[in-house]
């Protein structure tokens, strides 16, 4: 028994680790973002910082994490878990992929104009406290979960 504990460790102790450093660029970007709302025009630097880590934070999540947070419930057999996660992850594709046209348009210019900005601010907020919830969601469900015990 304490054998498959160690091997669950060192199995999915790498993804904890993973979650810790992802965790830390969400922290990032939000303190990035709520940066934004302090200056009086968010363009130039500041505005390509904060898409930069946008970027890294939603891809990591697409290619590293949720992929992840999948093998780990597929080893586990945790069908539940894998349910949630099909009816989760169209949603955050699309949140994902509203963050990356924020960038394509930030990246082409048409950011420039502040009021323009502002609301494109708004809703991109709107959309990563909904990633956010939907994240932890998975990070309960699909890790949690499964962080004290061996699969099978």
């Amino acid at each position: 028994m304490l054998e498959n504990c160690r091997n669950a460790q060192e199995r999915w102790g790498g993804v904890h680790l993973l979650l810790d450093r992802w965790i830390q660029q969400r922290h990032q970007v939000v303190s990035l973002y709520q940066s934004l709302h302090a200056l009086p025009q968010a363009s130039g630097t500041p505005l390509e910082n904060f898409c930069a880590h946008l970027v890294d934070y939603v891809s990591a999540g697409h290619f590293e994490i949720y992929e992840q947070l999948l093998g780990e419930a597929r080893e586990f057999g945790d069908e539940q878990a894998l349910a949630l996660a099909r009816q989760v992850w169209p949603r955050i594709e699309e949140n994902t992929q509203a963050a990356l046209d924020f960038n394509d348009r930030c990246d082409n210019g048409d950011c420039r104009d502040s009021v323009g900005l502002a609301r494109e601010l708004q809703r991109l907020g709107r959309l990563l406290h909904e990633r956010f919830e939907l994240e932890d969601c998975l990070i309960e469900v699909l890790h949690n979960a499964h962080s004290q015990g061996s699969p099978g």
